[in-house]
């Protein structure tokens, strides 16, 4: 069995050593991961020299623009394109194994929330349908197909038949999940101003207003969603389209990271700065998903740690785009 097949493997055990996981996952990328293996060369890292991860150089993630972030040689099944009003800047994530995705997803998924068998999952989620290439919408596609439901799971602007489709999916006596973009669920509270029954309906915003309303906190979100829908709290998740792992909040805006991923923080001024006292700062991914391209990602979130290991996202850097994933601006 070769590296990635037994690394894979590995990965989705019921306890992995993260660590351990990580450090031998960094050598082997430093390595087959041209890419990565040219910004440790001018960074003058060597890998042996490597034993923490702590010490684990992160790759910009504005490099999923620029090159093809690979590590080995494969034909793609899919490739993830990031939110962009061109082909130009949109991020690229090649994808070698579509169900090693649906796996990972699906895994994170249920030891935050459950089988997916006992859901109806609807989404509403209009600019990544529109736009094609959404890691996003593939997820939610086989979340959809997982749940065996007989309802449609996607809606663009149709929001009167999601309603009639929530309104009979609450008889089936399952348990009803609606994710969807920040500004179309925001359409959408603002329109129903309350006046409709949302109760055992879990929503969940995915960041994202796209231009469609002023950028804005995600508390200040969250109680308009929570007024418009008449709920107690909206859920979150975390994803981006140069991870296949993915976070989630259940309130509050504070995220936990799925089993495969960890968030480390980099001082704002020295993103090589990753000492551990930092409690605010640029977000580092560390996503052992990524076999195939590269697990270590310096993004451009600005979060905050919380002693429990959860995590919030309070901006981004100055001059970074406003990516889909994403809902504030610093």
């Amino acid at each position: 069995m070769d590296f990635k097949a037994q690394y894979r493997q590995q990965l989705l055990e019921q306890t992995i050593d993260f660590t351990r996981m990580a450090l031998s996952l960094f050598r082997y990328q430093a390595v087959h991961n041209p890419v990565y293996s040219s910004f440790l060369q001018h960074l003058n890292i060597h890998p042996d020299q490597v034993t923490d991860i702590k010490q684990i150089p992160f790759l910009p993630i504005e490099f999923f623009k620029q090159q093809k972030v690979a590590t080995g040689s494969f034909e793609p099944e899919v490739t993830f394109l990031s939110s962009g009003t061109t082909q130009q800047n949109r991020s690229k994530h090649y994808v070698a194994d579509l169900q090693w995705y649906n796996q990972v997803t699906k895994h994170i998924f249920e030891r935050f929330y459950g089988p997916l068998q006992e859901y109806i999952v609807l989404a509403l989620l209009p600019s990544y349908l529109e736009q094609g290439g959404s890691s996003l919408v593939a997820m939610v596609d086989y979340f959809t197909q997982q749940t065996g439901q007989h309802e449609e799971g996607f809606y663009l602007h149709n929001r009167d038949q999601l309603l009639q489709t929530i309104t009979m999916a609450k008889t089936r006596g399952k348990k009803i999940l609606l994710i969807g973009v920040s500004y179309a669920l925001l359409d959408w509270a603002e329109e129903l101003q309350g006046n409709h029954d949302f109760s055992g309906v879990t929503i969940m915003e995915t960041g994202g207003m796209k231009g469609r309303h002023r950028e804005m906190i995600r508390e200040e979100l969250h109680s308009y969603l929570i007024k418009g829908f008449g709920v107690e709290t909206i859920h979150s998740e975390y994803g981006m389209t140069e991870l296949l792992s993915q976070g989630y909040s259940k309130g509050n805006g504070i995220f936990y990271p799925g089993q495969t991923m960890q968030i480390l923080l980099r001082d704002l001024n020295d993103p090589f700065d990753k000492g551990n006292h930092h409690r605010s700062g640029g977000i580092n991914v560390i996503d052992l998903a990524n076999v195939d391209s590269c697990a270590f990602i310096e993004t451009k979130d600005i979060g905050k740690m919380h002693a429990d290991g959860g995590f919030e996202v309070l901006g981004r850097f100055d001059n970074s785009d406003i990516r889909g994933c994403n809902l504030l601006i610093a």
